[in-house]
């Protein structure tokens, strides 16, 4: 039963988690950005100002560096997983979505805030990311490859974990040689991945 005189407690209290929420969702935003820019050791100074909140209100929701990391990563790969199905419901062929996600696992990997040295990392903080890395993207791979195969657009057999990786792999020596460019030999990648007479 409600106490007398406090009716607006509970629209208090869903106004409190809403902001909080929508304070999460932009420092989330404005870190992405800033590790996009400027790598994930950015100051987290930097982070607040861009988002538009104090310091405290970063250590709140996120008390260390560590949690800030992970907290973007997972976002993102939340974005990369939810968007492959709906390349392949809206894409001219499933090879087309294949290439369209796997554009977005790449910007993923070299654009976003490097997730690949995360990944790679040796530190057990960043474990259970990469638990959920592949947790959530090898069935989206699998989904788009399954159904480029059965569309006869690409051989069958090939494997998620080993696309992922092979894919993965050409990033991380991404170094910022102009000499070198990933995407290139990811598309080539995925032209040897066509059935004869396709393509």
């Amino acid at each position: 039963m409600p106490t007398p005189g406090r009716p607006e407690a509970p629209a208090v209290d869903r106004r409190k988690r809403a902001d909080a929420q929508r304070n999460q969702e932009k420092l989330l935003a404005a870190a992405a950005g800033v590790f996009a820019e400027a790598g994930v050791d950015a100051p987290i100074r930097r982070i607040a100002a861009e988002a538009g909140v104090g310091m405290g209100t970063v250590y709140r929701h996120f008390p260390t560096r560590a949690d800030l990391v992970a907290a973007v990563f997972r976002h993102q790969i939340e974005e990369c997983a939810q968007a492959g199905p709906d390349l392949l419901a809206a894409a001219d062929s499933p090879f087309a979505a294949l290439r369209a996600w796997v554009d977005l696992f790449v910007d993923l990997l070299v654009t976003k805030h490097g997730l690949a040295q995360a990944l790679q990392s040796d530190t057990s903080r960043f474990a259970p990311l990469h638990a959920h890395f592949l947790d959530r993207l090898l069935p989206v791979a699998e989904l788009l490859l399954d159904a480029a195969a059965a569309a006869g657009e690409t051989r069958p057999g090939t494997r998620p974990y080993e696309l992922l990786r092979g894919i993965g792999n050409l990033c991380a020596g991404d170094d910022g040689d102009p000499r070198y460019d990933p995407r290139r030999l990811i598309a080539l990648l995925l032209q040897g991945l066509r059935s004869p007479g396709t393509g």
